[in-house]
This record gives structure tokens, C-alpha cells and sequence, in this order.
């Protein structure tokens, strides 16, 4: 382990001594190599100093790497109804009606109802690391009880509970996160974060496949109903592990895995950062964060293309035009393939330009044109699967919002936190009528208005963008923020002590002689 080191700091005629963070010479002051160049690009950490990566790549194994498995876990837990649906669900339980959509608005209200108290609870009382994995495990234990059901009305309740604890995960883990990554690397994590739910979707359709080939009528038991089994055996040992791999926030982290120069390092990489750690959440400093227009408009391009999502309608068109339960639940996964890797370059792509709002905007695009084709219907099949596919194109639309979320909310933790579970509510709130209105069952597979009203949602969401950036320059010219070094507006005053290095001429952003001393 490297000593502990003082840092000489010269300004003019004046010499001062303070004391220095652990990796405080951690920027890189050497060129970087072609090779270092080439693989940065596919992954931050080969452009850092080697304390630094050693540093990040210890969050990246614990931290960003649990999150993702865990939330894989939850979709698979969540969308498991969809696939099990048009694998011998429906005929067993003769579901003619409205119960599809119903289990997911049972869900949904549940979610709904749990997303915002969650946040509240993790900014007031309980832990990250001791409340989502024990949601989880909540959650993976009533999963399984759904393969016990004998009728729509129990799997309507158990959907409201896993809901309830399914909304601890997402607004939660993406708080975490932007508690411990800088901008140039949380855009990317952000998107692979939403990728795991693309990758979930995925294996969801595979192990439904495997299922339904290997499983169905062992021990009696309808392949459908083995999925819900397994999905809830899965999910027990992940649930278990993040007890131990969530950190919590850096100012109050107790992870074992941080060494005491780890969690120092952490505070004072946030600090540089100019993001404000999580304090506990007063009704004063609630009033304060809503009587502000900022997370209004916010919401308005975070939330509202998701209420025209229709991706998961594909499966009832395949369905409908003769495809075989295997192919049914294999050939969406083609479009999760095509989410995975646009959500990954997008991602890398603001994170390389240093803005987001242009990549959401592109993201929007193809989910509009997709909308706009199966408006039209009367068109080719091919060009049915090319709608639904191309839709996918659009993934990078929330993560990039979530990392755009972290820098513009970045001076309060709480505003980060409760923002994105109201955010959250409201999508949910929406999922629970609003697909019963725009897609109803007995309409499947050709909807009236469903697709028209989808493409209008697009468009709005590329307003609301619009407008949000406008506002938000607006605020900070306001405000009097300069950006500092990560490109993030702060105020004045907080250009001073980044990692160490004290500014003394802030308008040239000159930095001060700092010397190493070993001691």
C-alpha cells in the first residue's frame, strides 16, 4: 500500500501544507498509449492511473456488477407473466378477458404505491444495503407462489405485493449508483444498467423455451408454471449477495470490500465532482425540492415516451399469425439484441461528447417511426417486425435520462432520489389504465388508437427535452454556475479543493504548484 502523502501548495510568495486524498495524483498526467486509447473507449478504466483503476474496478465487480444481476432478476421476475401468458397459461386458467393486462395493472399499482416510500425510507431510516436485498427476497418468494394458482384472482394480489417490493430496486440502485460514479463514467453504466433489462427480457424468453421443451408435465406440473419456480430459485442467492455488495453512499458506506483510503477517496471524488451526499430528508427540504419547477420538467421527457411503450404487444401479433409457442418467445429476443448494442453505443457516445440530451433526442427517433408504421398496419409482415424491431433502437432513451438526471440534480441527493421514484409512480400510474385503454386484449393483435398514440408520446417527449435543456440553462445563468473540470455546472466557491488542488485564479482556472511529500 502506498504511504500516506502532504501536499505542498505554493501560491505566490505564500507555501501551505495540507493534508492529501489517498489517490489524490490519480488524474492522469501521462499520454495515453494507442492501446490504452482503443480499449478506453470500450471501457473507462484502461484510461486511469493504475490507483485510480484499481479503484473503479473494485466498484465495478461489486457494486455495478450486483446491480445488474439484480436487476436482471427483477425483470425476469416481472415479465415472466408475458411469457408464461402464451405458453399454456391462458388456456389452463381460461384468461378471454382482460387478465393479462390486469396482472400488469396490479403490478404497476403496487409499484406505484411503493416507489416513492421507498426512497423516503432509504434517505431517512434503513439502509440500501439491508432494504433492497430483503425486498428481493420478499419478492423472489412470492414469484413462486404465483405457480400455485388456480385462477386469475390470488395472481392479482401476489402481482400487488411484488410490485410493492420490485419498487425498491430500480430508483434505488440508479440513486447508488450516481452516488459513486463520475460523468465520464456513469453514462455508460447507466446504459448497461438498462441493458441487463434487455438481456433479461431475453433470458426470460430462453429459459421459457427451455421450459416449456424439458419441463412441461414434469411431476404434473405445467411448463408455465415451472418458469415462475425457477425464476423465484434464481432470484433467492442474488437477493442474498447484496447484503454484503451494496455499499450504500460514500459518506456512510460500511462495505467490506472499501478499504478506510477507498472511502476516503470515494468523499472526495464526489466532492470533486461538485455532488452532494445524502442527508436526512426533512418535510422543509421535500417542500423545497417540488415547489421548484426543475423535477416537473424533468419528468416530462423521462417519463412520457415510456407511456407509449408497445414492444412487449409483439409476442399477441406472432401469435396471431400462426408462429409456435418456441418461436413466439425466441423471436422478440432479436429485438432485444438490437437494444443491447444501440443502448451501449449511445452510452458511449454521450459520455465520449460530455452531453446527453442530443442522444436522447436521436433515441426517440426510431421508437416515433416504428409508432408511425404500425399506425399504418396495412403494411407488410416483414415491415410489422421491423417496427417492432427497430423500436429498440430507443433503449439508450432512460439511462441517458438517469445520467442526465445525476448532473442536473447533482447538488442534492434527496432531489436525485425522489425525482426518479416519482418518475417512477407516475410511469406506473400511467401503466396501470393506460394500456388498458390504448391495447385491450380483445383488440390484439391490431389496435384502434394504441399506435397513433404512441407516436404522439414520442413526439412530446422530443419537446419536453427540448424544453428541459432550455429551462436548465436558463437556471444556471441564473445562478451565476461555472463549469468545473467534469464538465458540470457548480458554483464558484466549489472549484476550490478538487482532489486536493486548490484553484487561485478561478475565471483562467489556473491551478496552484502541488508537490508530493512522502511522510
Amino acid at each position: 500500500m502506498a504511504s500516506d502523502t502532504l501536499s505542498v501548495q505554493e501560491s505566490g510568495p505564500e507555501t501551505k501544507v495540507v493534508a492529501a486524498s489517498p489517490y489524490q495524483f490519480a488524474k492522469r498526467n501521462r499520454p495515453l498509449t494507442r492501446r490504452q486509447r482503443v480499449l478506453g473507449v470500450i471501457w473507462d478504466v484502461f484510461k486511469k492511473e493504475p490507483e485510480e483503476r484499481r479503484y473503479v474496478l473494485r466498484l465495478d465487480f461489486f457494486l455495478f456488477a450486483y446491480s445488474l444481476l439484480s436487476y436482471i432478476v427483477k425483470i425476469l421476475d416481472q415479465s415472466n407473466i408475458s411469457n408464461a401468458y402464451v405458453s399454456g397459461m391462458k388456456e389452463d386458467l381460461k384468461l378471454y378477458g382482460q387478465e393479462r393486462n390486469l396482472f400488469n395493472t396490479f403490478f404497476n399499482m403496487g409499484y406505484l404505491v411503493g416507489s416513492v416510500p421507498c426512497q423516503i425510507v432509504m434517505n431517512r431510516s434503513v439502509r440500501p444495503s439491508l432494504w433492497i436485498p430483503s425486498c428481493e427476497l420478499v419478492w423472489a418468494a412470492l414469484v413462486m407462489c404465483i405457480a400455485a394458482c388456480k385462477s386469475a384472482r390470488p395472481i392479482y394480489g401476489l402481482r400487488f405485493v411484488i410490485g410493492l417490493a420490485e419498487s425498491a430496486a430500480f430508483p434505488g440502485f440508479n440513486l447508488i449508483l450516481g452516488s459513486w460514479y463520475t460523468p465520464e463514467e456513469l453514462g455508460k453504466r447507466m446504459a448497461l444498467f438498462e441493458m441487463s433489462a434487455q438481456a433479461a427480457n431475453m433470458f426470460s424468453g430462453y429459459i421459457q423455451t427451455g421450459v416449456y421443451s424439458s419441463m412441461n408435465g414434469r411431476y404434473g406440473i405445467a411448463g408455465w408454471r415451472w418458469l415462475f419456480i425457477i425464476d423465484g430459485i434464481i432470484s433467492i442467492p442474488v437477493a442474498t449477495a447484496g447484503y454484503f455488495a451494496i455499499p450504500d453512499f460514500p459518506t456512510t458506506t460500511r462495505a467490506r470490500w472499501l478499504s478506510t483510503r477507498d472511502r476516503d477517496y470515494s468523499v472526495r471524488r464526489m466532492e470533486a465532482v461538485g455532488r452532494k451526499p445524502p442527508k436526512k430528508l426533512t418535510v422543509r427540504e421535500f417542500v423545497r425540492i417540488f415547489s421548484s419547477p426543475r423535477p416537473y420538467l424533468f419528468l416530462l421527457p423521462y417519463n412520457i415516451s415510456g407511456f407509449g411503450s408497445y414492444t412487449s404487444y409483439f409476442n399477441l401479433w406472432l401469435k396471431a399469425v400462426g408462429y409456435s409457442v418456441q418461436k413466439v418467445n425466441l423471436i422478440p429476443t432479436a429485438g432485444n439484441g438490437i437494444g443491447l448494442v444501440a443502448a451501449y453505443v449511445g452510452a458511449n457516445l454521450s459520455d465520449l461528447t460530455g452531453v446527453r440530451w442530443p442522444w436522447m433526442i436521436v433515441s426517440v427517433v426510431p421508437i416515433l417511426v416504428g409508432a408511425i408504421m404500425l399506425s399504418v398496419w396495412d403494411i407488410p409482415a416483414s415491415a410489422i417486425i421491423a417496427a417492432n424491431f427497430i423500436a429498440n433502437i430507443g433503449t439508450p432513451l432512460q439511462p441517458l435520462a438517469i445520467a442526465w438526471s445525476a448532473e442536473v440534480f447533482q447538488d442534492s441527493a434527496a432531489t436525485r432520489g425522489l425525482v426518479l421514484g416519482f418518475g417512477n409512480t407516475i410511469s406506473y400510474t400511467m401503466s396501470a389504465w393506460l394500456p388498458l385503454l390504448m391495447f385491450p386484449s380483445q383488440d390484439a393483435p391490431h389496435y384502434k388508437y394504441g399506435y397513433q398514440l404512441s407516436a404522439a408520446f414520442q413526439a412530446a417527449a422530443i419537446v419536453g427535452i427540448l424544453i428541459f435543456l432550455l429551462f436548465t440553462k436558463w437556471e444556471q445563468k441564473k445562478l451565476g454556475l461555472v463549469k468545473n473540470d467534469y464538465g458540470l455546472m457548480v458554483r464558484p466557491d466549489e472549484l476550490d479543493d478538487r482532489l486536493g488542488v486548490v484553484e487561485v485564479n478561478r475565471d483562467e482556472k489556473t491551478a496552484t504548484v502541488v508537490k508530493e511529500i512522502e511522510v
